[in-house]
């Protein structure tokens, strides 16, 4: 008899990071049958929350269109969640879980800029998004994740481009719209994701700072008042468009655009290794 291959329904795909990028891969992979699993760290630092799969960390569940992540304390909890059309969200950020879960997938989307960790002993396939990564010597693809031409390009050879330190443009406004923590500290709300905010507003403390909108328009991302924020984190953005031109509550096309690499790219890999 032949090999026995895997089937989409059964194949366990571990993805590293639940931020709102990577909610974009899960969705994508969630619609196509695969049994997702994502590790997250115990105090997640996105901003983007609203959007963002891993906030179940903090409140046990999180729905994101249609899909919901739930958190559990064990890889064992795990198949009653994807028998339930969820997806399972662990707090492991080092993939001890690796062993029991024992995914043919595995989907670095922690967008650290750097490796935290990830290689190719993981998983049959194993790919990574954007910079610090290597193909095919860490990983067996990278994706491009800069906005722009090469967005969603898969690299079997190299690595994505390097990270500029600038954010994406929006309305004319890029490194100005994104707040940085002046201080550590614990973080306290004034605003809400979704509001309406002009420059000099206060949106939140930083322990006893005060941190101010850098201009007018919508508080797009703001870091969970759960974690203690270090000086010089990202922790919010504000969107500078008319507030009906922002969406604070659906993935966004970059996320959609790297969902549908990271597919391509698990389905080419499977057929080349004859997994699928």
């Amino acid at each position: 008899m032949g090999k026995i291959k895997q089937s989409i329904s059964e194949t366990v795909v571990v993805v590293r990071g639940g931020g709102d990028l990577a909610t974009g891969v899960i969705q994508k992979l969630a619609h196509t049958g695969f049994k997702v699993v994502i590790l997250e760290t115990a105090k997640p630092l996105a901003i983007r929350r609203t959007v963002a799969l891993c906030t179940a960390i903090f409140q046990s569940k999180q729905q994101v269109e249609d899909i919901e992540a739930v958190f559990v304390s064990s890889v064992s909890e795990c198949e009653t969640i994807w028998n339930n059309k969820q997806i399972p969200i662990l707090i492991d950020a080092e993939a001890k879980s690796l062993p029991e879960l024992k995914p043919i997938v595995l989907v670095d989307t922690i967008l650290a800029k750097r490796n935290l960790g990830t290689n190719k002993r993981m998983a049959p396939i194993t790919i990574a998004l954007g910079p610090g990564f290597s193909a095919p010597e860490d990983v067996d693809v990278v994706v491009e994740t800069m906005r722009g031409h090469y967005l969603g390009r898969l690299y079997f050879e190299g690595t994505a481009i390097p990270n500029t330190g600038i954010p994406g443009e929006i309305s004319g406004k890029s490194a100005e719209r994104v707040i940085h923590s002046p201080t550590s500290g614990n973080v306290q709300h004034v605003k809400k994701i979704g509001d309406v905010v002009k420059k000099g507003e206060v949106l939140f403390y930083v322990g006893q700072a005060a941190v101010e909108s850098p201009l007018d328009g919508v508080l797009r991302g703001l870091i969970s008042d759960k974690v203690v924020c270090q000086a010089g984190l990202k922790c919010g953005d504000v969107d500078p468009r008319p507030v009906e031109q922002v969406d604070c509550y659906t993935i966004s096309d970059k996320a959609r655009a790297l969902g549908g690499a990271v597919l391509e790219a698990i389905l080419l890999l499977g057929r080349e290794k004859d997994l699928f």
